[in-house]
């Protein structure tokens, strides 16, 4: 038997950001807004708050969550929500924005700090109704069941994933993407593509989620260099957002794998966004993933090629080549090209490799690796070179 959660309802498309007022006013009057100042310096605060206001509705907001979201973050929105009395959430940005909310919504309603649910807490109460407005294509925050928080005492990044965590309402309105910046778009890309591949050959992975994991790499495949070198290109945003959604849907149900397992360590101990850092260990952890993967990854291969030849194993070679030289032109940095320090980066590789393997995901990896073997593997993806060898050719 198998499980797949969803958020209550999607809506999807330009201009789906005109249904927020209808949408909102179901759950109250007072509504929180999670957002960052980027967000207010873009004008889209400002936009949603005319759209709700016009719905007569109040609003309030919190705009710290302008790096990689922390406990001190939900601890700051959650008393700003409390103090006004808030019947609805709107998370309003990137993960970081949607993840805080995420956790403001159900530690609101279960008393509770937020590092408790990584203890195997469950939610006993219901949250309080979010809504999630993504402004890049990358997360898919948005449909998950999961929210990353960094615990600040001991510098790890916190995995907390169950039901309670899934928004309300997901709206995915691809023009609030355009703003994205090059390095953001590459980023959030990257992340998405690493969401749906690892959902793809996960040991959690099932039928139906697999379908939506095939279907955003197609797409993500065919429009990311679009996104980055073309940003007003909305036919590329749209495509990339949906994908984003599709991968998210993806992964909530069948997890990620050791990609995300060894990225997490890194941002909460070198500050570098997700995205950058899943983009960091993507090759190399595809070359250690090969012989255990080589069915899934030519069957990727062919989704997106259907015109490639070969056996298994030169299809699967060819798709890695493929990312590595989407990292190329992508302009992803290795760990030494992003200004990691190497003997800050030795002196932290034992914990890095003892928080990967506690987060759950390597243990989702088609192979499983031990301590020593993701300290081997960080040591690689260190000064990692994304030249793309051996080569294959396709049929005429």
């Amino acid at each position: 038997m198998n499980v797949f959660e969803t958020p209550q309802k999607i809506i999807y498309g330009k201009d789906s950001l005109q249904q927020l007022g209808t949408i909102s006013r179901a759950y109250g009057k007072n509504v929180f807004i999670v957002s960052d100042q980027m967000m207010e310096k873009l004008g889209y605060l400002d936009q949603i708050t005319k759209i709700l206001e016009e719905a007569g509705l109040n609003t309030f907001n919190y705009l710290g969550a302008n790096t990689e979201p922390t406990d001190i973050f939900v601890a700051e929105a959650l008393k700003i929500f409390q103090e006004n009395h808030g019947d609805v959430i709107i998370a309003l940005g990137g993960g970081s924005c949607i993840d805080t909310a995420k956790a403001v919504s159900v530690v609101a309603t279960n008393d509770y700090y937020i590092g408790e649910f990584m203890k195997n807490r469950i939610a006993e109460n219901a949250p309080v109704p979010l809504i999630a407005i993504p402004t890049t294509a990358g997360t898919g925050s948005e449909a998950t069941n999961v929210t990353v928080i960094t615990d600040t005492t001991h510098d790890t990044k916190m995995m907390i994933k169950q039901s309670a965590f899934l928004p309300k309402i997901s709206v995915v309105d691809p023009t609030l993407t355009v703003s994205s910046p090059k390095s953001v778009t590459s980023a959030t890309g990257l992340d998405a593509l690493c969401h749906a591949m690892e959902s793809y050959f996960s040991v959690k992975a099932q039928p139906l989620t697999q379908t939506f994991s095939i279907s955003a790499i197609k797409k993500i495949t065919a429009n990311i260099k679009t996104a980055y070198n073309e940003g007003t290109n909305i036919e590329a945003r749209d495509k990339m957002s949906l994908a984003a959604l599709e991968a998210g849907l993806a992964f909530s149900n069948a997890s990620v794998t050791l990609i995300h397992g060894m990225s997490r360590p890194i941002g909460a101990l070198f500050h570098v966004p997700h995205g950058i850092s899943n983009a960091m260990l993507l090759p190399a952890v595809l070359d250690y993933t090969r012989d255990a993967a080589i069915k899934p990854l030519a069957e990727i291969e062919q989704a997106i090629h259907p015109e490639a030849t070969g056996t298994d194993e030169e299809l699967a070679d060819l798709f890695i080549n493929e990312v590595k030289t989407l990292c190329q032109e992508l302009e992803i940095p290795n760990l030494q090209g992003w200004g990691i320090d190497s003997d800050e980066f030795e002196k932290v590789l034992d914990k890095m490799a003892t928080d990967a393997i506690d987060s759950g995901s390597p243990a989702n990896n088609p192979k499983v690796p031990s301590h020593e073997e993701i300290v081997a593997l960080y040591r690689t993806c260190y000064d990692y070179s994304y030249a793309a060898k051996p080569e294959y050719s396709y049929a005429k």
